[in-house]
């Protein structure tokens, strides 16, 4: 546990993170251009949020961390699953789920922000991790949006499983849940494992998605 609280394997770490984060990023994008998927934008949104959050724990660890930065890392963590939750609502082309979700996102983030603003946070920054008690209204507004998200994750990838058993997609799937499911190891008092889960995730990820748009382009017309 020492060595996974270390400065070199949290830096180094965070770093392979970032730059594999930010090629998907890249490649996400220029697939979510050509693709014209909704569903697709929204988890490139998610991973443009994912490749900061990676930047701003390598910033932390280096021994910089002001309030502000601390607040924006919780928005941002959060924000990363609600997005890739919107893109698995969006990709069932049900016009309405996605409507009523969107307004609970937009309901929730704004509560978050609320908490977050008014609230003050303590040490946060524990041997070069993220890691500290938030306040109570900061965890409810938190887990109102992370807890409804991955159910929503979980149950989309379990019905997508069982019409797709291909190695990418299956990637797609298990890396999705990994990378949204991560911050609970957070708050279960495993925060150094936050790293680990994060790099398996965009690892897998990265298997997926650099060999995936034809599913995505067979399952959904242009602009859903």
């Amino acid at each position: 546990m020492s060595f996974l609280m270390s400065f070199a394997f949290t830096v180094s770490l965070t770093s392979v993170v970032f730059i594999l984060s930010l090629g998907l990023t890249v490649v996400m994008g220029l697939k979510a251009v050509k693709v014209k998927s909704r569903s697709l934008q929204f988890w490139f949104s998610g991973m443009v949020v994912f490749t900061l959050s990676v930047l701003l724990e390598i910033i932390f660890a280096l021994g910089y961390y002001p309030s502000f930065l601390l607040k924006s890392y919780l928005f941002l963590v959060a924000a990363i699953v609600e997005l890739l939750a919107l893109g698995s609502v969006s990709i069932t082309r049900n016009g309405r789920n996605t409507m009523v979700y969107s307004i609970y996102v937009l309901i929730t983030s704004v509560f978050l922000i609320y908490t977050l603003a008014s609230g003050t946070l303590g040490k946060m920054i524990i041997s070069h991790v993220f890691f500290g008690a938030l306040p109570i209204l900061v965890t409810v507004a938190s887990s109102l949006i992370t807890f409804p998200a991955a159910v929503i994750i979980l149950v989309k990838a379990a019905l997508d499983f069982r019409k797709s058993h291909s190695p990418s997609m299956v990637s797609i799937i298990v890396g999705v849940i990994v990378v949204s499911v991560a911050g609970t190891l957070y708050i279960t008092g495993f925060p150094s494992f936050l790293y680990l889960a994060e790099f398996i995730g965009i690892f897998l990820l990265w298997f997926g998605f650099v060999r995936i748009p034809n599913p995505l382009r067979r399952s959904q017309p242009a602009g859903t």
